[in-house]
């Protein structure tokens, strides 16, 4: 490869690399802050009020156009354990990059 060749293929990297860490900072902030919110909805899943609220929904006692996927048990259990997934996906990285470095 010539130098030329080799300096913009490594700039277009560079190029790539800033912007996802970019990315990553604006993605990683606003998931750092739903973490309270995801700590609400786990001690919501399962709970006395869940339940009533599950209950309340087969008796027809909520609005027709109300959004209700929060009664849904694969809903909440899918979203708290892709959340888990993550986090460990981002402890994975964090592990793989200390032992390269």
């Amino acid at each position: 490869m010539k130098r030329t060749e080799r300096i913009s293929s490594m700039e277009e990297i560079l190029d790539k690399t800033l912007e996802m860490i970019r990315e990553m900072d604006s993605a990683l902030e606003k998931y750092r802050a739903l973490q309270p919110e995801i700590e609400e909805l786990n001690r919501y899943y399962g709970s006395r009020e869940w339940h009533g609220d599950l209950k309340a929904d087969a008796e027809g006692k909520l609005p027709a156009d109300l959004k209700r996927g929060v009664l849904s048990e694969d809903g909440i259990y899918d979203a708290l354990t892709d959340n888990r997934r993550l986090a460990e996906e981002m402890q994975e990285i964090v592990q793989d990059f200390n032992k390269e470095n």
